[in-house]
């Protein structure tokens, strides 16, 4: 499975707490993260977030006065193997597309994982990742 998403990045101090009330305000909505990544500087951090309801999100972000950017961006089911990674990365390469970020997790017994891919051309690397059938 490959398909193009929006992804929420949304931007909170950096400091202890913040993250739990962003879980929290999603939680409280009923929305679900299915990937999250967060990048740090002194002062702020930036999470981003893949969620399966991204419109409320946010909608209850902005209602809060909330700083948030919206993005497309891939999100990958690929095989959990050696090499599986190194396989996407050739193929948008070999496209000439860039990957300006990704962040992925899966559990070690797990057979799948999930990968998120933020690209210079989303669509393009969509056509491209869906003719390596991963």
């Amino acid at each position: 499975m490959v398909k193009i998403v929006t992804q929420l990045a949304v931007f909170i101090e950096n400091k202890p707490g913040t993250l739990a009330a962003v879980c929290d305000v999603l939680a409280k909505e009923g929305i679900n993260i299915w990937g999250l990544a967060t990048s740090d500087t002194t002062d702020h951090n930036v999470v981003r977030l893949v969620l399966d309801d991204p419109d409320r999100a946010l909608e209850v972000f902005e209602e809060r006065g909330t700083l948030v950017v919206e993005s497309e961006v891939l999100m990958v089911e690929n095989r959990n193997q050696p090499g599986a990674l190194s396989k996407i990365a050739k193929v948008l390469s070999k496209k000439k597309l860039n990957i300006e970020y990704a962040y992925l997790a899966s559990h070690p017994g797990d057979v799948r994982g999930l990968l998120i891919l933020r690209v210079s051309n989303p669509k393009s690397a969509l056509s491209a990742l869906k003719a390596l059938k991963i």
